[in-house]
């Protein structure tokens, strides 16, 4: 599969990456960039919605989704690998969590 993307459901994929635009009662479910770039990389995540390689997409959808946003990850490698790893095991399950984290681990460009 060399350079594959094996999908295994498109409509879980979806819903990840449409879940940071939830509202509740009109109002953002998550509500600053770093809560919905949580909620997308937990889900991403979470769903498998690959075969293969859901961590390392949910990882590059957050740093695209900072990125456009202004801002950039500043763990080093080992600490996104170690984040990732943290929130794909149920370690950081809540978005809180995770949004927290990639406050600390980010900065404006």
């Amino acid at each position: 599969m060399d350079g594959e993307v094996a999908l295994r459901d498109a409509g879980l994929l979806e819903s990840a990456v449409a879940r940071p635009r939830t509202t509740v009662f009109g109002e953002d479910a998550y509500p600053d960039l770093h809560s919905k770039a949580a909620a997308m990389l937990l889900s991403i995540c979470k769903n498998h919605a690959l075969i293969d390689g859901n961590k390392r997409l949910a990882l590059a959808a957050t740093i695209v989704m900072l990125g456009v946003n202004g801002w950039t990850l500043s763990m080093t490698n080992g600490e996104a690998y170690d984040f990732v790893i943290a929130v794909a095991c149920g370690e950081l399950g809540e978005v809180a969590e995770v949004a927290d984290r990639l406050r600390q681990g980010s900065r404006l460009r």
